[in-house]
């Protein structure tokens, strides 16, 4: 689930909190085993289930007789209801026509499976795991638009943490939405973890503070959380910047992740916020949430697509498929491109 180095022999000492910041600490959660596979077996029913819509869409195609031109029309408006995007639709359906060609497959239920493996391939560079433990602490900033679910996909990212025995320290940088201040302080509670939190403060300052004080008390993790932004909203945009450089100024080399929350139901807006948000943030992986209710998988080949048209693909590091903690999961490409298939 994540990829660590090795943990350093000794905390830091804590250091006294600052006067003018509520701090609330409690005790770190215990170290519990990985989630189990019956866990994770009921994740991807709960995955299948949600992408049903998209993967009905497209299997519908594999229904007939013949592989013909008719079969890849209706698959080409299969990808693109499904949202995969006009240029990763085409390159699909020239890879497989290619599969189709060098294994001879003749029956539609063999191009089906033919077309899994291309979806898997293309969407294996997204496939990382999450790597803390090189920097102490792995510095977070978390950034999304409002509604895309960044508060409560940072609380079950930090279950995840702290069941695998990691020391998470959080910011709680949305300071002047109180609804989510108190949305971040029943998340530290439910996992047992360290928040920095001010009513109405400077949210670079409030991240700032986190930092040095995760440093000061040994933290593994500083997760950011910050206000919902949208793309459009230039001054809003640079408030995310300026404080991508607060973090570097309280940390060499931080933030270590510039993670995205996108909302999966969004479609194609979804590669377009990804796009905005790395020219302004330089993101470093995705967080999807909300595919337990979507037509709109196959936004994820537009994503990976995209990727190689970058200079390092952007990993979708999580998917989300519901509101329970056990409901945030790694992305596995073979895992999703099997149930988006149907």
């Amino acid at each position: 689930m994540f990829s660590f180095f090795k943990k350093k022999v000794a905390p830091a000492p804590a250091a006294p909190p600052s006067t003018d910041q509520a701090v609330a600490p409690a005790p770190i959660a215990a170290a519990q085993s990985a989630p189990a596979e019956p866990e994770r077996r009921g994740w991807l029913d709960k995955l299948r289930q949600g992408l049903r819509r998209t993967g009905s869409g497209i299997a519908q195609v594999f229904t007939g007789t013949q592989i013909d031109d008719a079969l890849y029309e209706e698959l080409e408006s299969a990808l693109l209801m499904a949202d995969a995007g006009v240029q990763a639709t085409q390159f699909l359906l020239d890879d497989l026509k290619r599969r189709v060609k060098e294994a001879k497959a003749t029956e539609p239920a063999a191009v089906k499976a033919l077309l899994a493996d291309a979806v898997a391939e293309l969407l294996r560079p997204l496939q990382r795991p999450l790597r803390v433990g090189e920097h102490t602490p792995t510095v977070i900033m978390v950034v999304g638009v409002n509604g895309a679910g960044k508060t409560t996909s940072i609380g079950k990212l930090t279950r995840h943490l702290a069941e695998a025995e990691q020391k998470v320290l959080l910011a709680a940088a949305d300071t002047f939405r109180a609804a989510a201040r108190e949305q971040l302080l029943v998340w530290a509670d439910r996992n047992r973890v360290e928040i920095v939190s001010q009513e109405g403060g400077d949210p670079a300052a409030v991240t700032y503070d986190a930092v040095v004080a995760g440093k000061a008390r040994g933290c593994d993790v500083v997760i950011a959380d910050t206000a919902g932004r949208l793309t459009t909203q230039a001054h809003l945009m640079e408030e995310l910047k300026k404080i991508r450089r607060t973090i570097a100024k309280a940390q060499d080399g931080a933030p270590h992740e510039v993670l995205l929350v996108v909302d999966g139901n969004t479609g194609q807006n979804a590669l377009s916020q990804v796009q905005a948000f790395d020219a302004a943030l330089g993101l470093t992986g995705v967080i999807i949430t909300k595919l337990d209710g979507t037509a709109k998988g196959g936004v994820l080949a537009a994503l990976a697509l995209w990727g190689r048209q970058r200079a390092q693909p952007l990993p979708v590091y999580f998917i989300g498929v519901g509101e329970k903690l056990e409901d945030l999961q790694t992305f596995d490409a073979r895992e999703f491109a099997q149930a988006l298939l149907g």
